[in-house]
């Protein structure tokens, strides 16, 4: 019977969903898998399924177990073949005097390719580049572009709270995080607190956005009359996490209510509300433009 199980494997930390014929797959075991790259060393990351219907995209298919030889080879591969043809690959770049900055080299397992992460601006020409490279190692060459997100992805390890990085560690796909999502969750704007390894805008402001979203539709908007066992006043802030509203009473006094003791005003209340105060503020206009009539 075939198995599903997901897998975590590459130098980018891919998570792609794989055949099996092993049953008892836990997660934390590794394996060798053959994927579209080759034959590589993978890590379970979610225990197996029984294949029903239409599983999905399917990435690859589970040989078997990672044996000692395994680890070995790819010990041999990190210590010895990665910082080689990182350097020969390096010193080419700098020979052609091409506009781009190489990151790191991924020697697959099976040797079935090896792969050049580098960055730069724009489109870079690389073709005789390839063909240097391809007549050095006589395999499958591949050079890819990546942003600064993709670098820390590959080159850091841990983030200032101290844990693993959320990319190198769950986040399948690297989307966009925006200052609006750090605003939400009303934290501070100073760049240097908000961003990560990569420089961008922390991965964990998007990872808590949804949850964020879904707290605030519970509470009132900034403005909003509402009652309370303290009485009747106006919305002047409010705390998502907490789920507490601070509240302007009568006299100007403050007071913080936990969202439960909240009762909205109806719509009727609420623009008897606003037509007092305009009728205060703006009580007197019409006369002031009204034409005196003449005899």
């Amino acid at each position: 019977m075939k198995y599903t199980v997901r897998i975590r494997y590459g130098a980018m930390h891919r998570v792609g969903l794989f055949t099996s014929d092993i049953k008892n797959l836990r997660t934390g075991n590794r394996c060798i898998i053959r994927s579209q790259r080759g034959t590589e060393l993978g890590e379970v990351v979610s225990g197996f399924e029984t294949i029903e219907g239409n599983p999905g995209k399917i990435d690859g298919t589970v040989l078997r177990r990672a044996t000692r030889e395994d680890y070995e080879t790819l010990q041999k591969i990190e210590d010895e073949l990665q910082p080689e043809e990182y350097q020969f690959c390096a010193d080419r770049i700098i020979e052609r005097d091409l506009p781009m900055r190489l990151v790191a080299a991924e020697h697959i397992l099976g040797g079935e390719k090896i792969i050049f992460y580098f960055l730069a601006d724009g489109r870079v020409d690389f073709r005789q580049l390839v063909k240097d490279l391809a007549g050095e190692y006589r395999t499958r060459i591949e050079l890819r572009q990546i942003g600064v997100r993709d670098e820390a992805r590959l080159l850091a390890e841990y983030g200032r709270c101290g844990r693993e990085l959320c990319c190198r560690s769950f986040i399948k796909d690297l989307e966009p995080v925006t200052m609006r999502m750090a605003k939400l969750q009303k934290t501070t704007l100073d760049p240097t607190k908000i961003s990560g390894c990569c420089g961008r805008l922390m991965c964990c402001l998007r990872f808590e956005d949804d949850l964020y979203n879904d707290l605030k539709k519970n509470l009132p908007g900034k403005g909003d009359p509402v009652s309370t066992p303290l009485g009747s006043g106006e919305v002047v802030d409010t705390d998502i996490l907490s789920q507490t509203v601070d509240i302007e009473l009568p006299g100007r006094r403050t007071a913080t209510v936990d969202l439960e003791d909240v009762e909205m005003l109806s719509q009727e209340g609420k623009q008897k509300k606003n037509s007092g105060k305009s009728s205060k503020k703006g009580g007197g206009k019409p006369r002031k433009n009204r034409k005196k009539r003449k005899d």
